[in-house]
């Protein structure tokens, strides 16, 4: 068998060795789009995560019988294009729940709690010369009794509810389906949850009934002090009516998700001035070493399955 390995880079130091098992294994860091047709040209099992396989692509790859999505989201391979040529997909779901929930709460925790200028304050000497013991100049607040919503009640977000709620916070959730999922937590609007929650999670993917979900106009609604998280997908949150809300009113912002990946140079988010009420990582909340091991072991069965 041979199994083709498209962008390994994204694996991190992940043991890949498990693949030379199956068949003769081909592994690339990264693959452009003109590199692609090459590298699958023989293959009879492509493995991607972010490279995009057209059906133009597929046609050039007379032995092609599965592709692997080493990811939950399949908008990377063109599905109607594998079923007509009877190539078979898929996907791995549900491997990176814990590390999305666990890098949640380290946003959080780092907004709320004010860790870059306590950190700061700290290391460059300034508390080594204060005349009291403690500095409470960056006052931050309990979650418990906190309003908390929650927009996007899949297994993440009820998982990110759950703790929430054992912090002792108030639960509120949006639905962009409209489907009633749970009665363990509160339905509410969007715009009642702008308005009322301290807290915002955002756990949704990205479709036609999120996309631009918060846009200037919604940010503007927001209580004064609010922490707002997109752990879902960039374009959920307009990033341009952040970077402009950000040093206007008093709003705090995770973003873990961009429009772009990787952020595009001179993005206007690295130009705001509020810069502590900002808080981005580079789409890292999946990339626990338990959720790239899991994504893997995942991908092996989905070969072994078809095979």
């Amino acid at each position: 068998m041979q199994i083709v390995l498209l962008d390994t880079l994204t694996f991190g130091n992940t043991d890949l060795s498990v693949f030379d098992d199956l068949g003769e294994v081909s592994l690339y860091k990264t693959t452009s789009p003109a590199q692609t047709q090459e590298r699958i040209a023989n293959a009879n099992v492509i493995i991607t995560n972010k490279v995009v396989i057209t059906k133009e692509f597929m046609l050039c790859s007379k032995s092609l019988k599965l592709i692997c999505i080493a990811a939950t989201g399949m908008n990377n391979v063109d599905l109607d294009a594998a079923k007509e040529l009877n190539v078979e997909v898929k996907n791995v779901a549900g491997y990176s729940t814990d590390s999305v929930i666990q890098h949640t709460f380290s946003m959080l925790f780092y907004l709320l709690g004010h860790s870059r200028y306590y950190d700061e304050v700290v290391k460059d000497g300034s508390y080594s010369r204060s005349p009291i013991f403690t500095d409470v100049s960056h006052p931050f607040f309990e979650v418990k009794g906190k309003k908390w919503g929650i927009i996007g009640l899949g297994s993440i977000g009820r998982g990110v509810a759950n703790i929430a709620k054992a912090f002792g916070a108030e639960l509120f959730y949006y639905s962009t389906s409209g489907v009633n999922r749970t009665e363990d937590f509160q339905r509410t609007s969007l715009d009642e949850m702008l308005k009322s929650c301290d807290i915002i999670t955002i756990h949704a993917p990205l479709n036609e009934k999120t996309d631009n979900l918060l846009d200037y106009k919604e940010l503007a609604t927001c209580k004064d002090g609010v922490t707002i998280l997109n752990l879902g997908r960039g374009g959920i949150i307009n990033e341009e009516a952040v970077a402009k809300i950000i040093d206007e009113k008093n709003i705090f912002f995770g973003l873990d998700v961009l429009t772009k990946e990787p952020m595009r140079e001179n993005h206007p988010l690295l130009n705001v001035k509020n810069k502590e009420n900002l808080y981005i990582s580079p789409h890292i909340a999946w990339t626990s070493v338990e959720a790239r091991e899991k994504l893997i072991t995942s991908v092996i069965e989905n070969i072994k399955s078809s095979f």
